[in-house]
């Protein structure tokens, strides 16, 4: 339904693309709505997002990264076994700086502490720490403050010390992509979400789409990405979403938990830089893949990076997907392990 608080909240992001085009600063349909609907909500402008429309949006991405893993890339995977393996113990520092951190620093109870630290997927973690007893508000806060800092301080990194620009195509237009395979592109996506939803896939909205898209693009029955006015859009309504995270945050919650989350996105972009430069000086990676492969932001989000930069799609994908499999599976067991069952 189209309310009239989600005609300002779309106004307020168009907004922002067009403020972004005109100065022309970079990834306007990413940080024009992102910037434009924090800003708003900041503000105390009453918002609603898309609800469906923008998850499906994140199944784009799922497609263009399936459709961007090609037999080759498959081939590098066991070339990847050092770099990969460096996931877990990246975590585990990550949660032995982020918890005496967030409880010792900041004064967050233990268990709030515990699944603020863990980098995982923004809602599996507020989920799991709300069912163990965690304050699920500051969570969000905290997950919210992470990606949008880590997805903010990445281009600068890239445009300044890496030199790259981020304007490398994104996609063909979709005059130019065969409407075959556009119409495959849209049954993955619809059956890949829908299925892995039904199946209890975490973070069904991209991986069952990539994981349909894979295979066919292995089977070479897809051969392009989405069009770039697809990727474009879901560009769009992601960072509409980032934005408006902060809807109804009071001037405490600005003070403690978001300045909290802030201060916590500088220390995992030091801990990711120092990843960085051992997965490239040990493993072998290319300093911009190893950039993006340890970027603690979400999956979504360093997949648009990864994109717009020009980098290995399926290099940086698949090391993100060893960290959400780290967390997600990990992250519960160790909190029952050391604080038993949530009552």
């Amino acid at each position: 339904m189209f309310t009239r608080a989600r005609l300002i909240t779309f106004s307020i992001a168009l907004v922002g693309v067009g403020v972004f085009e005109l100065l022309s600063l970079p990834l306007p349909f990413l940080f024009g709505p992102m910037f434009a609907c924090l800003f708003a909500a900041l503000a105390g402008v009453r918002m609603q997002g898309a609800g469906q429309v923008s998850v499906a949006a994140r199944t784009v991405l799922g497609v263009a990264v399936g459709a961007s893993i090609t037999p080759a890339i498959l081939g590098q995977v066991p070339l990847m076994a050092m770099t990969l393996a460096m996931i877990p113990v990246y975590v585990a520092i990550i949660g032995l700086v982020g918890v005496p951190f967030f409880q010792r620093v900041c004064g967050f109870d233990r268990i709030t502490s515990y699944y603020a630290a863990m980098p995982g997927g923004f809602q599996d973690m507020v989920l799991f720490g709300q069912e163990a007893g965690a304050n699920p508000r500051a969570l969000s806060l905290i997950h919210a403050t992470r990606v949008l800092v880590i997805v903010t301080l990445v281009p600068v990194l890239l445009t300044g010390p890496f030199g790259i620009g981020l304007d490398q195509p994104i996609g063909a237009p979709a005059r130019e992509v065969p409407l075959g395979e556009m119409a495959i592109m849209v049954v993955v996506a619809l059956v890949g979400w829908k299925g892995g939803v039904r199946i209890g896939l975490f973070g069904a909205a991209i991986l069952g789409p990539m994981i349909l898209a894979t295979a066919l693009s292995l089977g070479d029955i897809l051969h392009h990405r989405p069009p770039a006015e697809a990727i474009m859009a879901a560009q769009f309504f992601i960072g509409m979403g980032i934005g408006m995270q902060f809807r109804g945050v009071t001037l405490g919650e600005l003070r403690h938990d978001v300045a909290a989350g802030a201060a916590f996105a500088v220390i995992l972009a030091a801990l990711a830089g120092v990843f960085t430069v051992l997965a490239h000086k040990i493993g072998g990676a290319p300093m911009l893949e190893a950039f993006l492969s340890f970027a603690p932001g979400g999956q979504a989000e360093m997949t648009i990076l990864a994109i717009v930069a020009g980098a290995d799609l399926g290099f940086i994908v698949i090391h993100h997907l060893m960290r959400l499999i780290v967390v997600i599976t990990g992250a519960p067991i160790m909190a029952r392990l050391i604080w038993g069952r949530p009552k």
